[in-house]
């Protein structure tokens, strides 16, 4: 018997399974903010050159005429924001007069930034701005750069240490760092605890769902996969509230930071994955685990009546199939599983890097930031909904293929879109960071499905970390705008639209498909594909023959 066969003697998706997964995704919900808090923390403001330091006639009657005189407009006749006169030019206080061929300079004074909206950002702090603005940039690219060797790192000790030690060190690094973020004086200390902070996302995200998926019933598993998704959603949408209520960026940071010292503290109730401790031989605290969550869910009954060499019965079909010999080799070494790691690679990385290459250039759009972020998160609701429909009633490949597409379509056609025309270009890229959200919890499931079981965990765990790569690469991307603005959009649009093709023409569909358990029977399976394939082609040519021909013996 299997070790779920175990969880639903003792209740299956009870009052444990509820409270659990619950407490477990409120933190992965919060994390959210933590992925896009550069759109407010960094947020990019109208700026201009410091008058000079020797002006000292700027009263409130004469710093605007003072402002004219220094600093030179540009085609849109707004201050221009990196440059400004070597002298006053008093001339251009007369009505209908300008200047030709007058010298300009750096802003060797510091700059003026529109507090309006922002009292205050790292921009405005460090000065991120025109020669320096690509560091705001670079400092998402450091955070992703976290994101990935966390990635490495928690993985590696979720497996020799459990998936509780890594969580509650994730949630006490993230607390930790995040609020020293919040009241550190230099750009690159900003950028040192960043990183770290990136580091936990791995850490919170991977831990979190192996806990909830070892600790549910089979039944349960697809729903508590596709909560995840919604928190991460619903995270997007408490970013936009709390920033729009406290718009200081070191209070904001540390408002999204310090709720998870309380996720710390009550981490230390959530039970180990009992499943991780009999594969590891500590089947004592193993029952002692089952046993407490046989009582929450009613069955206290059922949990004294363990033993250990009854719950160790349970887990020798998960010794079976654990396998030591495995290597990362293996996702390379034979034809079938080769083309569905190199395909999934692509897919993985274009997705994410046309995923945070939209929703961490919310600016652009010109709406209000925080209504542009909201609906963001909004309309990945209805886009998940329809992904999961058409999952379960149409397939994997044609969803994930048919999202990605579409996602790249939309963002190449924002490009023609005149920018005097904002709403529409919001809601064209609304539409597409919904259908790259849906393509993200689309390729979870159809890469889990696609692999063999003996590799199916380290196949997924190497693909996800292209993901990783595009999280990376999105910002880097996203600075190809300052040699050209058409840069940014055709690459993240080409990527994804590329991703789509690829499943489409190489990956195999998997719905209503057994699992594959091993590579040999992988390989089996891609061979008797084609022959499988004339087949049908064959028979139904025949049926079709039939069907013209039995009319006309019927006459005769």
């Amino acid at each position: 018997m299997a070790f779920t066969d175990l969880l639903d003697t003792l209740g299956g998706v009870g009052r444990f399974q509820l409270i659990y997964t619950a407490l477990l995704l409120l933190p992965c919900g919060l994390l959210a903010c933590h992925n896009f808090l550069q759109n407010f923390t960094a947020a990019a403001v109208p700026h201009h050159c410091q008058l000079p330091a020797n002006h000292t006639g700027a009263t409130t009657n004469d710093s605007g005429a003072w402002l004219r005189a220094t600093i030179p407009l540009d085609q849109h006749g707004v201050p221009e924001p990196c440059r400004r006169f070597t002298e006053p030019q008093w001339a251009l206080l007369s009505p209908n007069t300008s200047v030709y061929g007058v010298a300009t300079e750096d802003c060797k004074d510091g700059w003026v930034y529109d507090r309006s909206v922002f009292p205050s950002t790292i921009v405005m702090e460090w000065d991120l701005v025109c020669e320096a603005r690509t560091l705001r940039d670079l400092a998402q690219s450091i955070y992703m750069a976290g994101v990935l060797l966390g990635a490495a790192v928690f993985g590696s000790l979720a497996d020799r240490l459990g998936r509780k030690v890594p969580l509650v060190w994730s949630y006490l690094q993230l607390a930790v760092s995040g609020a020293a973020t919040a009241y550190i004086d230099s750009f690159s200390a900003y950028c040192v605890f960043r990183f770290l902070m990136g580091m936990t996302f791995s850490g919170i995200i991977l831990n979190s769902l192996s806990l909830v998926v070892e600790w549910m019933p089979t039944r349960g598993r697809t729903v508590a996969g596709i909560l995840l998704g919604f928190s991460f959603t619903v995270g997007q949408l408490i970013l936009a509230g709390v920033a729009y209520l406290i718009r200081p960026w070191r209070w904001l940071q540390f408002a999204v930071s310090a709720p998870f010292l309380i996720f710390l503290l009550y981490s230390w109730w959530l039970p180990e994955s009992s499943r991780w401790l009999l594969l590891h031989g500590k089947s004592q605290q193993a029952l002692r685990n089952l046993q407490k969550v046989a009582a929450m869910n009613g069955r206290r009954a059922e949990g004294e009546r363990l033993t250990k060499e009854v719950v160790s019965s349970y887990i020798q079909s998960e010794f079976a199939s654990v396998r030591t010999s495995n290597s990362i080799l293996d996702l390379f070494r034979t034809p079938a599983i080769r083309k569905v790691t190199c395909c999934l690679m692509v897919v993985w990385f274009s997705n994410s890097v046309a995923y945070y290459g939209l929703a961490m250039d919310l600016q652009k759009f010109g709406l209000s930031i925080y209504l542009v972020q909201a609906l963001f998160g909004i309309i990945d609701i209805p886009a998940m909904l329809v992904a999961t429909t058409t999952m379960i009633y149409v397939g994997r490949r044609a969803t994930v293929a048919s999202f990605l597409i579409l996602a790249g379509l939309m963002v190449i056609a924002n490009m023609f879109v005149p920018e005097d025309m904002q709403t529409l270009r919001t809601a064209q890229a609304a539409l597409g960071k919904g259908c790259l959200a849906s393509s993200f919890i689309c390729v979870y499931l159809f890469t889990g499905e696609l692999y063999p079981t003996e590799i199916r965990q380290m196949g997924m765990g190497f693909t996800s970390v292209n993901a990783r790569l595009g999280g990376l690469a999105a910002p880097l991307v996203t600075t190809l705008g300052e040699i050209s603005p058409v840069l940014p959009p055709l690459g993240f649009g080409a990527t994804s639209i590329l991703a789509g093709l690829v499943v489409l023409c190489f990956l195999t569909e998997t719905r209503n498909v057994p699992l594959v358990e091993t590579i040999a029977a992988m390989e089996r399976r891609m061979k008797e594909a084609p022959s499988k394939k004339k087949a049908e082609e064959k028979s139904e040519e025949i049926a079709l023959q039939q069907l013209g021909t039995s009319p006309l013996k019927e006459t005769i």
